[in-house]
């Protein structure tokens, strides 16, 4: 039997493709396992598989800015090298596939000194400084976007683009409205929230501060992140949670716009599905950019519209988000006109491939 061990976590896009990919490789016979951190949102969603054994190792994150914590996360990161190393000494996989977070890092290392292939896919315009120091000691990377191949300048790099996972074409409208108990035959349009999984304060707050308006032209479903509800608002059309899973492909069939942060896996996704999209992305304080060339990439293309967060106001995205919809039919034809490739057959087969390469 082979054997694949699965990597990437910190947010719920290091996480989507890897669910994606499991199911195909356990229908083949391949044996699963998991390598992430010992509390991250990777675990919580990994948990939810079946026959998946998930390891948890030590990790720590490489910040960019001034903080404390900058002194003891190295010594985290060099104990989680040593935890993968021997990990993946005792398992023993044929092959290590990783979709990049800061836990992503010592598994990579662990892989190269135990000569054990790696596939990383780097989902956004240009790598995170997690994949930036993992492709060194990677087999091959699979990039989302073509113009990443010339930042990376690697002979190592496949443009393959985006991997899509399958299940979210086969969501129901009608079971999404039943989900949010909004009424089935109600002509109200429905305006999707998503600020990530971990959430996004700024766009929380102001939704919440022009909910009145945009609630008398919208039912309203509020992605808000974990432990950010507000169990004091009632409005028969808005709802919040703070993270679905099951339901998502539901809720996304339903949905006529969307608001999103600029994360590659969701507008991607997004747009597979023909949803017009106003993204607000991660300012340059908050992130190395990659959100903002995310974001004008897909306006230019006309796939939807770009709000800064630095200009975000309640008037602000009531007035983009009107615009949006009355627009929406421009959007939805420019979505039509892209062509979206099998990625996910041609990711798994990559993937395959590199196993049999095995050294």
């Amino acid at each position: 039997m082979k054997k694949i061990i699965f990597t990437g976590g910190g947010s719920a896009g290091h996480v989507t493709v890897n669910l994606a990919l499991i199911p195909r490789f356990q229908q083949e016979g391949w044996e699963v396992e998991y390598i992430g951190s010992h509390n991250g949102i990777e675990k919580q969603l990994i948990h939810s598989q079946t026959d998946v054994a998930y390891f948890g190792i030590s990790t720590g994150k490489l910040r960019r800015y001034i903080d404390l914590k900058n002194i003891k996360d190295p010594f985290k990161v060099i104990g989680g090298i040593w935890q993968a190393y021997r990990l993946i000494r005792k398992q023993k996989p044929d092959v290590i596939f990783s979709k990049g977070g800061f836990v992503s890092v010592p598994v990579v290392l662990g892989a190269w000194m135990n000569k054990v292939p790696v596939l990383i896919h780097e989902s956004d315009l240009t790598p995170g400084l997690a994949n930036r120091l993992a492709i060194p000691f990677s087999t091959i990377v699979c990039t989302t976007f073509p113009e990443t191949e010339r930042h990376l300048r690697s002979a190592k790099t496949r443009y393959i683009g985006a991997v899509v996972r399958e299940e979210l074409a086969q969501g129901q409208a009608a079971r999404g409205k039943a989900f949010c108990k909004f009424p089935e035959t109600s002509k109200k349009p429905v305006l999707l929230i998503m600020g990530g999984s971990l959430g996004a304060k700024k766009i929380n707050e102001t939704v919440r501060a022009a909910l009145k308006e945009l609630t008398s032209s919208f039912h309203v479903v509020h992605l808000c992140g974990k432990g950010q509800l507000d169990p004091s608002l009632e409005n028969p059309y808005y709802r919040q949670y703070e993270y679905v899973n099951d339901e998502l492909p539901d809720i996304l069939a339903m949905t006529d716009i969307v608001i999103s942060r600029a994360g590659s896996n969701s507008i991607f996704e997004f747009l597979s599905l023909r949803k017009p999209m106003l993204l607000i992305p991660l300012t340059k304080a908050q992130s190395r950019g990659d959100q903002i060339l995310n974001a004008r990439s897909f306006a230019a293309a006309g796939y939807g519209e770009v709000l800064e967060e630095e200009a975000l106001t309640p008037a602000a995205l009531s007035g983009s988000v009107a615009r949006l919809y009355t627009e929406r039919g421009k959007y939805i034809a420019n979505m039509e006109k892209k062509r979206t490739a099998n990625t996910l057959s041609v990711l798994f087969e990559l993937i395959k491939k590199t196993a049999k390469s095995k050294r």
